[in-house]
Order: C-alpha cells, then sequence, then structure tokens
C-alpha cells in the first residue's frame, strides 16, 4: 500500500473545467508549497453534462432563462468544444507558469475523470486536484468529478472552485 505522505517532487495532477487564474495560482501556490512537484494540468474536451442535472442546477442558482435557454440549445460542436479546451489550456498553464518543478498539460478525450484517473496512476503522483465552478446538484449529492476520482483512486482529492478559496466536500 503506498505511503500518502507527498514527497516534495511527487507531481500533482490537477484536472479544471475552467480557465485558471490568479486566485486558483494562490491555491495552488499554497498546495506546492515552495516544493520542485510537477504540475500536470489536464482539461476535458468534452465536460459530460447531463442536460437534466444542468437544467436543475441552472433552476437553483435562480437563472431561469439560462436553464431554459441551454435545455433548448443544439448540441455542442466537439471541434468547438476541443478548441475551448485548448484555450483553457493555455489560459491555466500561463496561471501556474513558475510554480514547483513545472507546469505541464493537456487536453482529455474521453471521460474527465477517467483521464485524471489514468493520469495519477501513470505518474504514480500522490495528490490529485479538481476545479471546477460549484455544480450545486453533483456537490450536493457527491456525483461530482473528485468524488468519483476519489472513489476510484483511494486516495483524497482536493476540489477546489474556481476563482476562489473556497474548497469542494469530496
Amino acid at each position: 500500500m503506498r505511503d500518502y505522505a507527498v514527497a516534495m517532487s511527487d507531481p500533482i495532477v490537477i484536472l479544471t473545467e475552467e480557465p485558471l487564474g490568479p486566485d486558483d495560482r494562490v491555491n495552488i501556490a499554497k498546495l506546492v508549497d515552495g516544493s520542485d512537484a510537477p504540475l500536470v494540468v489536464l482539461v476535458p474536451a468534452n465536460t459530460e453534462r447531463h442536460l437534466l442535472v444542468d437544467f436543475l442546477e441552472n433552476l437553483s442558482l435562480l437563472e431561469i432563462a439560462k436553464a431554459f435557454r441551454e435545455l433548448t440549445a443544439q448540441s455542442p460542436d466537439p471541434a468547438a468544444e476541443r478548441a475551448e479546451a485548448s484555450e483553457t489550456l493555455t489560459a491555466s498553464l500561463a496561471a501556474l507558469a513558475g510554480l514547483g518543478g513545472g507546469v505541464t498539460g493537456e487536453v482529455v478525450d474521453g471521460g474527465a475523470v477517467a483521464g485524471l484517473v489514468s493520469k495519477v496512476r501513470a505518474l504514480d503522483a500522490a495528490q490529485a486536484v479538481v476545479v471546477t465552478r460549484p455544480h450545486a446538484i453533483a456537490d450536493t449529492f457527491h456525483t461530482d468529478w473528485a468524488n468519483k476520482a476519489q472513489d476510484q483512486l483511494g486516495l483524497p482529492v482536493l476540489h477546489l472552485y474556481a476563482g476562489s478559496g473556497f474548497i469542494g466536500d469530496s
């Protein structure tokens, strides 16, 4: 069984659905805490959101017009989703530049959680971080990415809300 103490150079894998910014850099810098741990940023090409969950989430946030607009919207174009993910990755890499032992990243095809789990195992990473905007329904019922990844990995997964110091419940 792996010892969960993080070595100074163990990689930290970060899955994000949002472009990381200055507040996220502060949070990740606290996590790195001056170590030379390499950071690996993953951005899913497709966030695989569930239409009904999105609708209920928008209603719970009193975003009624947005809820109905997204309910009637057409399916997103895979090329456009990949281009948006690439922009998110570029912004995130720039936001974290200079932290730890270097920052690399990639756009993940397929499931976001599967990509995170695969990368953590491939790198034998000691820490995984998920950065999302709050998702009322998924967070409440523990079906968010952080909880799913934690269940599959058997190690704690830190869940941060993008652009804030708030920590999700995973």
